[in-house]
């Protein structure tokens, strides 16, 4: 692919930039920190572009805290400058890096996500009756930073915008050269765009069928045979041109037998949630009916929340 000229004026395009504080700044508009910064837009849009343009934006200033569910983990939540340079640079390379993505790639892409995954999952479970599925060993903290850059020279030129990537890139280190934080949304992009080399080498092993939601990989094909000649290649091909490792718990079934992807339990016919999806629909559900119990929020508030904890509901034959 050719490679697509990157200047930091696009970054720092005015209205690129604004558009960047409104998906930032989108429902938390309460935060201190977000009053402050739309309190003098202006000046501080014009202090940002300035340190964009002039080389000297800052990264690494993050709110670290910790999740349990579906999994432990630390995220690290930039602060909100530093939000808005991350969605600037992502409005302006997120086009370019989803053309050289796969069809059946589902993460942060428009227009696809988690419940796109899950559907197109079960379309391919009707049609092959053989699956392997693999997770990624610590994807984020695995992620080798010298490769991420090479596959990013690859796809832009520019070396100032090269330079501000590999800031951001270099902003926390898991180990010497080593590793993205889980929290902004370029991490996110640049992990999604690591792990694209893996779709197109089961491409040319010619799967029958493909999804990848992130680091969590399923493919099809007419026999057990078949789909363990894939598991092969993912896993010579993530280590030796990657440095990723493919997690023990790889599987090979039938896929009338089901599997697990994103919250759900995926057969020919029929979606369901999964045993943790199941739980933490029940804990959902516990709390935005305790809102509604002390009137915190109204019926439609409640409608508003049911569907995004739920969304199996919205197709016949679906069950929780």
């Amino acid at each position: 692919m050719k490679r697509s000229a990157l200047g930091l004026d696009e970054v720092a395009d005015w209205h690129n930039l604004a558009a960047a504080f409104r998906r930032a700044a989108l429902g938390k508009g309460r935060r201190d920190e977000v009053r402050c910064f739309q309190a003098a837009l202006p000046a501080e849009l014009a202090s940002l572009r300035a340190d964009i343009l002039n080389g000297s934006a800052t990264v690494g200033r993050t709110r670290v805290f910790h999740i349990r569910n579906p999994k432990p983990r630390t995220i690290r939540a930039p602060v909100f400058r530093e939000q808005i340079l991350h969605h600037a640079l992502i409005g302006v390379i997120r086009p370019v890096l989803d053309r050289g993505l796969i069809d059946d790639s589902f993460a942060c892409r428009v227009g696809k996500g988690a419940l796109a995954a899950v559907r197109r999952a079960q379309h391919h479970a009707e049609r092959f009756p053989c699956f392997a599925q693999i997770d990624i060993r610590n994807c984020f903290a695995s992620i080798d930073q010298a490769i991420l850059r090479r596959l990013l020279a690859r796809r832009f030129k520019g070396a100032a915008s090269l330079d501000l990537m590999g800031l951001i890139i270099d902003a926390h280190l898991a180990a010497p050269g080593k590793g993205l934080p889980i929290g902004a949304l370029t991490w996110q992009h640049f992990a999604n765009f690591y792990l694209n080399g893996i779709d197109r080498r089961l491409e040319r092993c010619r799967m029958r069928g493909l999804v990848r939601y992130m680091d969590d990989l399923v493919w099809w094909g007419d026999d057990k045979a078949a789909v363990r000649h894939g598991l092969a290649e993912v896993r010579a091909f993530a280590l030796g041109e990657l440095g990723l490792t493919v997690k023990d718990t790889a599987r090979v079934g039938r896929s009338r037998d089901g599997l697990t992807l994103c919250g759900y339990r995926v057969l020919p016919g029929r979606l369901l949630l999964s045993r943790r999806g199941r739980r933490r629909y029940a804990v959902a559900r516990r709390l935005w009916e305790a809102a509604f119990a002390t009137g915190r929020i109204d019926a439609t508030g409640v409608l508003r929340r049911r569907p995004g904890h739920h969304p199996a509901r919205r197709r016949g034959g679906l069950a929780a």
